[in-house]
């Protein structure tokens, strides 16, 4: 039995904490968008690796959608591409939500169609935010992400998903997207598998350049 002067060292309390962050970024509208002054347009979220996290926005155009977009391609939906201010922290998820739903607020987005997508370390948050925001995504695309296997459940069933990874990945293990994907198929859920043989950490290279990935988003929409 704990004696009484134990119970007395415990108390409790109470605190509200506010977490303020800076994120920079980019916003592309396809060219239809002034045209089309009444039309709701899809969005991509797309959250870059480690490799630009802290550093000037410019970085962005490395990788990925922003590079693509800096040597001219044209998508057919928006992009909202932030940037993680941390060169060492995790994505806070929660003020790229925050982003997220100003640029909703003050544009033409269409809600039923926001895709999300994000490579390395941005992988790893976009698996987080379809974990914690089930109900706000139409599509989901992993490049070499850490994937929350436990958590898979969590998921919307509805979510139709691609996973890409390199197999000689030695950043983020291939078995990473592997094991995830086995889960999510063992529930049932609707998941494509691109594996890139003897390929390592930069599938994105590869990933992105797929023409197939953007005319499958676009087919997607929320119930």
């Amino acid at each position: 039995m704990y004696s009484c002067s134990a119970q007395k060292q415990l108390i409790e309390g109470e605190e509200e904490t506010v977490l303020k962050e800076n994120l920079q970024y980019y916003l592309y509208f396809p060219k239809e968008y002034e045209k089309e002054d009444s039309k709701l347009f899809p969005l991509l979220l797309f959250l870059h690796g480690g490799g630009e996290s802290g550093e000037t926005l410019g970085e962005l155009k490395k990788n990925g959608p922003p590079k693509m977009l800096a040597e001219g391609y044209p998508f057919p939906f928006m992009v909202l591409a932030p940037q993680n201010p941390h060169k060492k922290k995790w994505w806070n998820v929660h003020s790229v939500m925050q982003l997220l739903d100003t640029v909703i607020a003050h544009h033409r987005v269409d809600p039923k169609r926001i895709y999300l997508s994000g490579l390395s370390r941005g992988g790893s948050a976009a698996w987080d935010l379809a974990v914690q925001y089930p109900d706000r995504f139409a599509a989901l695309a992993v490049v070499c992400g850490m994937a929350p296997v436990p958590y898979a459940s969590w998921i919307d069933r509805e979510l139709p998903i691609w996973v890409f990874h390199g197999t000689e990945d030695q950043s983020i293990p291939f078995s990473e997207s592997e094991d995830m994907v086995a889960a999510l198929k063992e529930m049932g859920y609707d998941v494509a598998f691109t594996v890139y043989e003897g390929v390592g950490h930069n599938s994105w290279e590869q990933a992105y350049a797929t023409e197939a990935l953007y005319e499958w988003m676009v087919k997607q929409k929320r119930k």
